[in-house]
């Protein structure tokens, strides 16, 4: 039988290093040449390097990992797990919540996960300090729109195209972002006085995945105290002594990104919820002047792990 540890104990200044091999790929391509040589198959192997922390806090468990690929992208993720928030109920069935002359039901503000047990809906927010300093201190913010470009008349067989326009984040307001999906955008942080040898300034640029915006009024006390949420991108220009987010084009500059989970319970949560996670990207864009895994070696089967059986006594 296996065993556990129990660590009741804080231990500070504790991370723990090691790589990840899940079976992705970095990059592939397959060929079959029209002259009847054989096909060309080419196909190099994903490993991540994960540095990872873990912090209890109050009732959650909050799983932190930097992940660091081989192509020069950075990946900060969260992951989520621990004892829900619950209240205290009179009601041991959802059947038996109380309902009004319209039919509706009370509301619960939650979900009722066991017998006299709400699971209250709640969020939760991370907010990542990014010093980038690509290329050097001097940095600008720059918020890319893909925007539609529709053809004149006559000129083509097309009606529209698709452009990227850059504008360059000049005050700390223009570096204000709430993230929209039907406004399609990326967001760079570039090294203008740096650049390829073709010409664009070096930089990396935030991917963000799922996440969340609250929903509470501006002046509600909650939200008064996590005013950090009004949006997920500030940008602000460094100083060693500001640890929270409140002229910097070309200048030593901070991102703030807040990463946030709308949480409505479900039974499947209680008593201790498996694992819930999501993350954002830091990835290079012109950062290197060609695909910097490119001549990475190929892998073959001696090189990858090899799981095997064997008898483990009881």
């Amino acid at each position: 039988m296996g065993s556990f540890l129990w660590c009741k104990d804080v231990r500070e200044n504790m991370i723990c290093v090691f790589e990840s091999y899940a079976g992705d790929i970095a990059w592939r391509h397959s060929e079959n040449p029209v002259t009847g040589l054989p096909p060309i198959r080419e196909v190099r192997p994903k490993l991540t390097l994960v540095v990872r922390m873990v912090a209890s806090v109050g009732n959650y468990d909050y799983i932190i990992d930097y992940e660091f690929e081989t192509d020069g992208l950075m990946r900060p993720k969260v992951g989520l797990s621990g004892i829900l928030m619950v209240k205290g109920t009179a009601y041991e069935n959802k059947n038996q919540v109380k309902k009004d002359k319209e039919g509706n039901e009370e509301e619960l503000y939650g979900t009722i996960l066991s017998e006299n047990v709400i699971g209250v809906i709640h969020d939760h927010y991370v907010t990542f300090y990014l010093d980038l300093d690509v290329d050097g201190p001097d940095n600008s913010f720059v918020k890319v729109n893909l925007k539609r470009q529709e053809t004149k008349p006559g000129e083509s067989p097309r009606k529209s195209y698709m452009k990227a326009v850059r504008n360059i984040a000049k005050t700390e307001k223009e570096g204000q972002i709430k993230l929209r999906l039907y406004d399609p955008s990326e967001f760079h942080v570039i090294n203008s006085g740096k650049t390829t040898r073709v010409g664009n300034p070096t930089g990396y640029k935030i991917v963000s995945r799922a996440t969340a915006a609250s929903l509470l009024d501006h002046d509600d006390p909650p939200q008064k105290r996590g005013a950090f949420t009004n949006n997920q991108i500030w940008v602000t220009p460094y100083n060693m002594s500001e640890q929270w987010a409140g002229d910097i084009e070309n200048k030593d500059i901070v991102v703030w990104y807040t990463l946030g989970f709308h949480h409505i319970p479900c039974q499947e949560d209680f008593p201790i919820m498996p694992t819930v996670s999501s993350s954002f990207d830091l990835k290079p864009t012109n950062f290197f002047e060609r695909n910097p895994i490119l001549q990475a070696s190929p892998y073959f089967e001696r090189d990858l792990p090899v799981c095997g059986t064997e008898s483990v006594s009881a």
